[in-house]
């Protein structure tokens, strides 16, 4: 053990300088320690060599064992992208939430052009559908993958790339391959900072937080696919930003909806353009503003207007959309809620048009209007690292709300959801959903099926 600890300490540099024999290796070995520790003072007669590489072995072992109780420097991990203290006017999106924006390595001010990253995230989902009198279906609905860079400590790209239901084939309706998002930030000041590129149109709740682990169910919210459409994103610039004292807003001007493409069952969801053959003749607006304020509540407001007539000549109607939504948290509890209400000028006239181009009646109403309230409890104690969320959502939404004169409302698209269901989460990126679907509406022919969904959803 002495040879060892005189090994160890001539490794480290402490015997670096010797001399000829032993007794000179020694008091060499006695000096350098002095250096380590002025405390240390040697055993034993300057002819006791054995007693004095008793005393250097014991106090190399005291040192040795100081060395391991210290706690270890804190290693250099490349954090994920929602640990990252990163944009200032950034919305803060839940789980998916802000964990999708790039961000870069922070750097003295001298290498910040130097540092860069290429963040990667990504979502998927896989659901068994089955409605009453029908099989279950599978489906591996969505696999996402989300890619960003840092150009510099002001410039930011991200962008979203999706692949839907497995399988792309020419011609079939079998998949589809979608670029989600794809945009630039430039960061000014925490409460103005731009942003342009293809944007998720910032309305409601679901829109720009639509990865699995976010929401309880397996599909999302009907509200917040047919009255406000789902994956709504379009083409655009606009300004993002923090105000302070809880206060943060998007701000875009965007490519225009797609009138002749809008329909009685699912209002204006169809007119999407998604950036393809989009028309930026007349660009909608379209504002976003949220208050965070207050400790686990959150309320926002989105207002969207713009003419969707690029298709249909001589007739230009204007879409108008106004919603207002709410989250709070109490203890092991949670709310959220939405309202949602679409209108469309010159309807009547739209209708007229179309009936011209395809020989059928869209009956497309002038007023579309849709809410849902969902409560859920935390079942598991916190101390635990799995969730079990037991939680009921009532939805009504009805796309033929209000009518054009002379058009008759079809009862079948007056509807009502109860949506029941449990969400096990074995880690916060991880959801394994259960809901039983109970669908009703107006009319007394064509009756709704209810349904049995199962699906797992994941993100990093």
């Amino acid at each position: 053990m002495r040879w060892v600890a005189l090994l160890v300490l001539c490794a480290t540099g402490v015997c670096a300088q010797t001399t000829p024999d032993l007794e000179g290796r020694v008091a060499e070995l006695e000096r350098k320690m002095r250096q380590l520790d002025p405390d240390f003072t040697p055993s034993g007669s300057p002819a006791d060599l054995s007693g004095r590489l008793a005393a250097l072995e014991k106090k190399m072992e005291d040192l040795l064992s100081q060395r391991a109780a210290a706690p270890p420097p804190a290693a250099e991990t490349t954090p994920k992208p929602a640990e990252t203290a990163a944009q200032p006017a950034l919305e803060a999106i839940p789980p998916a939430a802000a964990a999708l924006q790039p961000v870069s390595y922070s750097a003295p001010p001298e290498k910040a052009d130097e540092e860069h990253r290429l963040p990667v995230a990504g979502y998927m989902d896989f659901h068994l559908n089955k409605e009453s009198g029908d099989s279950f279906r599978p489906d591996f609905h969505r696999f996402v993958l989300l890619f960003g860079h840092s150009f510099s400590d002001r410039i930011k790209f991200w962008s979203e790339f999706e692949l839907e239901h497995a399988l792309l084939e020419g011609g079939e309706e079998t998949g589809e391959v979608a670029l989600e998002q794809a945009y630039l930030d430039f960061l000014v000041k925490p409460y103005l900072n731009f942003r342009a590129g293809m944007m998720l149109t910032p309305v409601g709740i679901i829109n720009e937080r639509h990865e699995p682990p976010a929401f309880n169910g397996v599909e999302r919210p009907f509200v917040e696919t047919l009255i406000i459409p789902t994956t709504w994103r379009e083409l655009g610039f606009g300004i993002t930003g923090d105000l302070g004292r809880g206060f943060r807003y998007r701000a875009y001007m965007i490519s225009s909806l797609d009138a002749s493409r809008f329909d009685a069952a699912e209002g204006i969801t169809g007119g999407r353009t998604a950036g393809f053959d989009a028309s930026f003749r007349n660009p909608a607006k379209v504002a976003r503003l949220e208050y965070a304020g207050i400790r686990r509540l959150t309320l926002g407001t989105s207002f969207y207007t713009g003419h969707a007539g690029f298709n249909t000549p001589g007739i230009n109607p204007r879409v108008s959309l106004a919603e207002f939504d709410g989250r709070y948290s109490f203890r092991r509890l949670d709310f959220r809620g939405l309202f949602a209400n679409t209108w469309l000028n010159r309807a009547g006239e739209l209708n007229h048009r179309l009936m011209q181009q395809s020989g059928i009646n869209p009956n497309i109403a002038r007023q579309m209007r849709g809410w849902y309230l969902e409560p859920a409890i935390h079942v598991m104690p916190r101390r635990l690292r799995n969730d079990v969320i037991l939680f009921a959502r009532y939805e009504k939404y009805n796309t033929q709300h209000r009518m054009p004169d002379g058009y008759v409302p079809l009862d079948q698209f007056n509807r009502s959801s109860w949506v029941t269901g449990v969400t096990f989460k074995p880690n916060a990126d991880v959801a394994i959903k259960f809901d039983y679907v109970f669908n009703r509406n107006k009319s007394s022919v064509v009756r709704p099926l209810d349904g049995i969904n199962l699906g797992v959803g994941w993100w990093f």
